[in-house]
C-alpha cells in the first residue's frame, strides 16, 4: 500500500487531534515493522489556536500550515520560522490546501464556516473524509453534484455515519436507517428542569469529549437532527425511512435494517479514533488503532429507548426540513448556529434554542424565501444571511 497524503481542516479540534493520533500511530507501527510510513500530512490547517497548530504541524512533519485568522498569521509565522513549513491565512487559503492534491482530505471544521474548504476539495477530486457534518445539511445536493462531476470520493467520517456506510449493503434490499444516539448529558432531567441549564451543563458530554458548540448540539439532540439530514444525502435515503433511538452507552454507533427483517449494526468503544482510521483507510485494509477494544461480557447489557420528542423536538424539525427540501435543511441548521451562539452567551434559554429554530424555518417558510435547492455557494450565502437576520430578530425578543 502506498503513502496516502492527508490534509487536516481543523486540526485543533477534537477531530482533528484524532487524526493525528491515528496517523503518527499507523506511521509508529509501519517504523517498528521497518516499513515505509502509512501517511504523510501535506496540509493542517486551524482557526485561531497557532500554538497548537504550530505543535502539530512541526510533529507531523506537515507541508503547509493555515490559520484561519489572518491576525494570527504574523504569530504562527514566527513560530514555524526555520522549519520548511509553508504558511499561510485566510478563508481563501484554506481553500486552495484542500484543493492541494492528496488521497484524502479530512473536513472537520465546525459549522457552516466548513463548507467552502469542503467543496473545495471535492470539487478538486481529493477524496474527503467528513466530519463536517454541516458541509452535507447545507449544501448536500451541490457536495454530491460536485463529487459526481470531479470523481471525488465522501467518506463519512462521523461515528454514525461510519457506521452505516461500513454495514450498508444491498440497496435495494433497504427498510431503513437507524441513527443511535447518547442522549446527552439531559436524557433523564425533566422537562421541568432544562429551561434553567446553562452552556457549561449543556456541554458535559456523558459520552464523547467534544468542543462546546457541537456539545450543546448533543445536548439538544440537534447535532442527532443534523446527522439525519446528512444521512439522507450522504446515503440518498428519505427522512422517513431514518429512525433514531437513543443509546445510552454508545457502543451501538448505528444499525441497517433489511426488508426480510435482518438487523446489521456496527459496535465498538466510543472512541473517534475508530471511524476516523476506517475513512482514513478506506478502500484499503483497515489500519490498526490504540482504540480499547470492546469487552461484551464486561458489558453485559445493552439499552434502547425512544426519542422524548415533546422534550427533544430537534428530530422532528429535521424530518420537517427533510420534507420540504429546497433550502430548509440550511435554515435549521444557520438558525440553530445563532441559537447556540446566544445560549453560550447567555442571551437565550436552553430552551429557546429549538424554539428559535422552529420559528425561524416557519418565518422563511411563510415568506417563500429558498424554496429550490441552492446550486451554487453564492446562493447559499444569500440563505445564511437571511436565516441569520430572522434568527437574530426572534432572537431580540427572547
Amino acid at each position: 500500500m502506498s503513502v496516502k497524503r492527508v490534509t487536516v481542516l481543523g486540526a485543533t479540534g477534537s477531530v482533528g487531534q484524532s487524526t493525528l493520533s491515528v496517523i503518527a500511530h499507523a506511521n509508529a507501527e509501519a517504523a517498528s515493522a521497518d516499513e515505509p510510513p502509512v501517511f504523510e500530512v501535506e496540509a493542517l490547517a486551524a482557526g485561531q489556536d497557532v500554538q497548537t497548530l504550530s505543535k502539530q504541524a512541526i510533529a507531523a512533519g506537515a507541508k503547509l500550515a493555515i490559520i484561519a485568522d489572518e491576525t494570527k498569521y504574523a504569530d504562527l509565522q514566527a513560530r514555524l520560522a526555520g522549519t520548511g513549513i509553508e504558511t499561510a491565512a485566510g478563508d481563501g487559503a484554506l481553500a486552495e490546501a484542500a484543493a492541494r492534491p492528496c488521497e484524502r482530505v479530512v473536513a472537520a471544521i465546525v459549522g457552516v464556516a466548513g463548507l467552502r474548504s469542503t467543496l473545495a476539495a471535492v470539487q478538486a477530486g481529493n477524496d474527503v473524509a467528513l466530519a463536517n457534518k454541516e458541509s452535507m445539511v447545507c449544501a448536500g445536493a451541490l457536495l454530491s453534484e460536485a463529487a459526481a462531476a470531479s470523481g471525488a470520493q465522501i467518506v463519512p467520517m462521523d461515528s454514525e455515519h461510519s457506521a452505516i456506510f461500513q454495514v450498508l449493503h444491498g440497496r435495494d434490499d433497504l427498510e431503513k436507517l437507524i441513527v443511535t444516539a447518547s442522549g446527552g448529558p439531559f436524557l433523564d432531567t425533566p422537562i421541568s428542569e432544562l429551561g434553567d441549564m446553562t452552556a457549561e451543563q449543556a456541554r458535559a458530554h456523558p459520552r464523547w469529549s467534544m468542543g462546546l458548540k457541537i456539545s450543546i448540539d448533543s445536548s439538544t439532540l440537534m447535532n442527532k437532527a443534523l446527522e439525519v439530514i446528512e444521512a439522507a444525502y450522504l446515503f440518498d435515503v428519505p427522512g422517513e425511512q431514518i429512525d433514531v433511538v437513543v443509546h445510552p452507552q454508545s457502543i451501538v454507533h448505528s444499525l441497517v435494517s433489511y426488508r426480510d427483517g435482518s438487523v446489521l449494526a456496527q459496535l465498538g468503544e466510543p472512541d473517534m479514533r475508530t471511524p476516523v482510521a476506517f475513512a482514513l483507510s478506506w478502500p484499503d485494509r483497515r489500519i490498526r488503532t490504540a482504540v480499547n477494544r470492546l469487552d461484551l461480557a464486561a458489558l453485559s447489557r445493552l439499552d434502547f429507548r425512544a426519542v422524548d420528542d415533546e422534550k427533544f423536538p430537534a428530530i422532528a424539525l429535521a424530518k420537517q426540513a427533510l420534507a420540504a427540501g429546497g433550502t430548509a435543511p440550511l435554515i435549521l441548521n444557520c438558525a440553530n448556529e445563532a441559537a447556540v451562539a446566544a445560549f453560550i452567551l447567555g442571551k437565550c434559554g436552553f430552551l429557546d434554542i429549538s424554539s428559535i429554530v422552529r420559528d425561524t424555518m416557519e418565518d422563511m417558510s411563510h415568506s417563500g424565501f429558498g424554496s429550490n435547492k441552492p446550486t451554487c455557494l453564492e446562493e447559499i450565502n444569500a440563505v445564511i444571511a437571511e436565516a441569520q437576520r430572522v434568527s437574530d430578530r426572534l432572537l431580540a425578543k427572547v
